[in-house]
C-alpha cells in the first residue's frame, strides 16, 4: 500500500503521472456504473425550474465563485 508519506516524496511530474493512471483505471469502469434513482429525479426537477423560469443556468466560472463565496 502507498503511503500520504510515499506520495509526498515523488516529484510534481511523478504525481501527475501517478494521477493520470490512477483516472485512466478508475473511468475504465464508467460503463458498469449507473446513477441512483433520485438523480433522475432532481435533473427532472431542475429542468422544470428552468422551463418555468424560476431558476438560471450559471456559467461554471460563475458557479464556483458563488460556492467559493458561500464557503467564507
Amino acid at each position: 500500500m502507498v503511503t500520504a508519506s510515499d506520495i509526498r516524496q515523488l516529484s510534481r511530474q511523478e504525481k501527475l503521472k501517478v494521477m493520470e493512471m490512477l483516472w485512466e483505471d478508475l473511468s475504465a469502469g464508467d460503463a458498469d456504473l449507473s446513477s441512483p434513482s433520485w438523480h433522475a429525479d432532481r435533473l427532472r426537477e431542475t429542468e422544470a425550474r428552468v422551463a418555468d423560469g424560476i431558476e438560471q443556468p450559471l456559467d461554471w466560472e460563475d458557479a464556483k465563485e458563488i460556492l467559493r463565496t458561500d464557503r467564507k
